[in-house]
């Protein structure tokens, strides 16, 4: 069995401040794709500044080596469609450093020779408080 091209995910992450779901840096390495996703994503911060939201959805493309480290530059290839540039630009930004700082992801050598150098596409979704934008 072959992994596909394109590795995706999608993480839910949370309306507060602070690391996604309490991961800790003695947490065990990831083995698998299931456990890969949340570890590149729990660097995930709420960026402040946001309004007159109540979703948010932000899609990167990056690589990493065998070791967890990223591969190239991280960018983002989608956005849910939110008319304020200004909204776009803090959720990308936030999305980017949250990948900077969870990089290099702790992954087994397994793990890491199957998805060294494939394209990953992670999804984050945050749902921000209702009737107060995100």
């Amino acid at each position: 069995m072959t992994l596909p091209e394109t590795l995706r995910g999608t993480v839910r992450v949370p309306q507060e401040q602070g690391p996604l779901g309490g991961l800790a840096e003695s947490a065990k390495p990831a083995d698998t794709l299931r456990d890969l996703y949340p570890t590149l994503a729990a660097c995930w911060e709420a960026p402040r500044g946001l309004s007159r939201s109540a979703q948010a959805e932000i899609t990167t493309r990056f690589a990493v080596r065998r070791d967890g480290s990223v591969l190239g530059t991280p960018r983002v290839i989608f956005s849910a469609p939110n008319s304020d540039p200004r909204a776009h630009r803090i959720l990308a930004d936030a999305t980017l450093a949250a990948i900077r700082r969870c990089t290099p992801a702790r992954i087994t050598p397994d793990l890491g020779a199957a998805i060294a150098g494939r394209p990953i596409a992670l999804r984050f979704i945050y749902q921000g408080p209702k009737g107060k934008g995100v």
